[in-house]
């Protein structure tokens, strides 16, 4: 990372200028920087073949929360760790100059930000950097740096954005992949943009993206990256990519969540950021088909307000203020949640995602239960697996609809299996669809590929077989979180 400070204003153009101190403004005007001290090895490295690695992370200890908060028609998310360490990526649009992101940061308590990250330039995304900053460095305990893609803007938010840094004296880096942001009990990796900006510079495409990763579970924020920033993604990092969450890139627009992206990701779960009433139409439709078709958990602020997951690094709790459907699909059939409206959040479900176990806390201001499920597998339903069909006829990867797990309802009441999930031990995960429900004695069949799903037969979307053949584990839970099943096989 590159250190700037102050920056200025040229010809109504925002040019970056130079350091006081050890850097300053060479003679051709552009900034004379200093390559920013790192921390010890960088989380992000390079194998043999030339491709980056992003397959840090930290051993679990305590717990890590990702805030998604309700902004409407912009972005804003806050990590706290569990030494209340904080990164504020992004400040939400500029209409709003920072008041819904300072409502939310007070009522959590949050006195400090470590860690300001700006995405890209885009006024929808620093619409309250100028605000946050001169709030935390004159009512509360400061902004420890500041890092930005190093791609200007001429917007007048944009402007004020590097007054407020300039006048406070904030540290300020010029961000690239590779670079690691110190955090405590998390791996920060900066994996975009390259050194060498992609799409002629253009500011979505080179978006900072960050991969988040404590334990078992990790996150990837991809900002507002399209088809060149994610071809870049892929290219570079490919299946290490893996991740628990996926926040949508670009608000849920088509340009980004490639199936490309989605299949090096193999997110579980998918957070959108957008407006209800988006103009320009996010999260779109077919962004939403593709998470359906790989049965991604979809949550969207718009609809079920301020999200938060909190991970032990052995399960991820997510909790929302609103209820509201959460198959990609369906997302527009909830009510609309304004920011700033609603409660605090409540816990709707916990899903594992391997590591050691610590108990999952909060941070302050939520009432998110702080406890894992510790139920006996078997005990809160009649749900039971009646075959494991781990290995198809022929070439696997042609015949995945006959990789399959049949289940069979052995109680004596009908049961509702919407919102359960299915994963193995490698996390792959299948959630039941909202409305399925499987009389007393009846069987469903869930199939790895693809279909039309009857009351019979589902289908987990699947473009690669899930079940391994030398042995695998079976992994169910209800709606609720509960584990119902964990059944290995040889």
């Amino acid at each position: 990372m590159r250190r700037w400070a102050p920056l200025v204003l040229v010809a109504l153009l925002v040019v970056l200028a130079g350091c006081g101190g050890t850097t300053g403004v060479g003679t051709d005007g552009t900034p004379a920087s200093t390559t920013a001290p790192t921390d010890g090895e960088p989380t992000a490295g390079t194998t043999d073949d030339g491709t980056t690695t992003a397959t840090g992370q930290a051993s679990a200890n305590g717990s890590v929360s990702v805030h998604f908060i309700n902004v409407e028609q912009g972005s804003s998310t806050l990590i706290v760790g569990p030494t209340n360490e904080t990164i504020l990526i992004d400040s939400g649009d500029w209409r709003d100059d920072g008041e819904d992101v300072l409502e939310y940061l007070r009522a959590n308590d949050i006195d400090r930000i470590d860690h300001l990250v700006t995405t890209h330039a885009d006024a929808d995304h620093i619409g309250g950097h100028a605000a946050v900053i001169e709030y935390f460095e004159t009512e509360a305990d400061g902004v420890g740096a500041v890092y930005d893609p190093g791609i200007t803007s001429s917007s007048q938010t944009y402007e004020r954005y590097l007054d407020a840094v300039e006048a406070h004296n904030v540290t300020l880096y010029e961000t690239r992949a590779g670079d690691g942001i110190s955090f405590d009990g998390a791996s920060v990796d900066v994996l975009a943009p390259p050194e060498s900006y992609v799409a002629s510079g253009d500011r979505n495409e080179n978006s900072i993206v960050l991969r988040v990763a404590h334990g078992g579970s990790s996150f990837l924020l991809p900002g507002d990256a399209g088809p060149e920033g994610e071809e870049y993604l892929v290219d570079e990092y490919d299946s290490a990519l893996n991740v628990s969450v996926l926040q949508a890139g670009h608000h849920g627009s088509d340009t980004s969540s490639s199936a490309a992206l989605l299949d090096a990701a193999t997110p579980r779960v998918a957070v959108i950021s957008s407006a209800y009433d988006s103009q320009y139409g996010h999260p779109d439709e077919a962004v939403l088909e593709r998470f359906a078709a790989r049965s991604i958990q979809t949550y969207w602020t718009a609809t079920h307000g301020d999200i938060v997951l909190t991970s032990n690094g052995t399960a991820i709790a997510v909790a929302t203020q609103e209820t509201a459907p959460t198959s990609a699909v369906e997302l527009r059939d909830g009510d609309a949640v304004a920011p700033g409206t609603g409660g605090a959040v409540q816990q709707r479900t916990v899903f594992e995602v391997g590591g050691e176990a610590d108990p999952i806390v909060t941070d302050g201001g939520s009432d998110t239960p702080t406890s894992t499920p510790t139920s006996t597998p078997g005990e809160s339903s009649a749900l039971a697996i009646a075959t494991i069909h781990e290995e198809p006829a022929g070439d696997e990867y042609d015949n995945l609809n006959d990789e399959y797990v049949v289940f069979e309802n052995s109680g004596g009441e009908e049961l509702d299996l919407s919102g359960w999930t299915v994963w193995d031990a490698a996390d792959h995960t299948y959630t039941f669809p909202s409305g399925f429900t499987l009389d007393a004695g009846a069987q469903v069949t869930v199939h790895t590929g693809s279909g039309q799903d009857t009351e019979t037969d589902l289908y987990w979307g699947s473009g690669s077989p899930i079940w391994n053949n030398g042995g695998d584990t079976v992994i169910v839970r209800d709606d609720a979180g509960e584990l119902v099943i964990e059944e290995a096989y040889p």
